[in-house]
C-alpha cells in the first residue's frame, strides 16, 4: 500500500532552516509528481510546492518562492523540502502528498514549530 513517512520537523529559531524529509514506498515513486502541503494551526492546508516526476521541474505558492527549495532522490524514494529564513507564521504541520489513479495520499505530517 502506499505510504508515506515525513520527517526532520522540529523547533527553531526565527530565521533558521529546516530540511524536511518524505519517504515513499507502495508505488513507482520515479513515475509521480510529488507536493508539499502545510497545514497552520486554525488554517486550511495549503500547497506549498511541486516537483514533477524527474525532477525538471518545480512549482511554488507565491508565499513560498525564494525560501522554500522542494528536491528530490528517485534512487532512494525520497522528496525534500528545504526551507530558509522561517518566520513565525511559519508554524505549521507540514504533510507530502501524491495523487496516483485518481486519489490523493497523504503522510500524517511532521511538525514545525518556529519560536525563539
Amino acid at each position: 500500500q502506499v505510504q508515506l513517512v515525513e520527517s526532520g520537523g522540529g523547533l527553531v529559531q526565527p530565521g533558521g532552516s529546516l530540511r524536511l524529509s518524505c519517504a515513499a514506498s507502495g508505488f513507482t515513486f520515479s513515475s509521480y509528481a510529488m507536493s508539499w502541503y502545510r497545514q497552520a494551526l486554525g488554517k486550511e492546508r495549503e500547497l506549498v510546492a511541486t516537483i514533477g516526476k524527474t525532477g525538471g521541474w518545480t512549482n511554488y505558492a507565491d508565499s513560498a518562492k525564494g525560501r522554500f527549495t522542494i528536491s528530490r532522490d528517485n534512487s532512494i524514494n525520497t522528496v525534500y523540502l528545504q526551507i530558509n529564513s522561517l518566520k513565525p507564521e511559519g508554524t505549521a504541520v507540514y504533510y507530502c502528498n501524491v495523487g496516483l489513479r485518481g486519489m490523493d495520499y497523504w503522510g500524517k505530517g511532521t511538525l514545525g514549530t518556529v519560536s525563539s
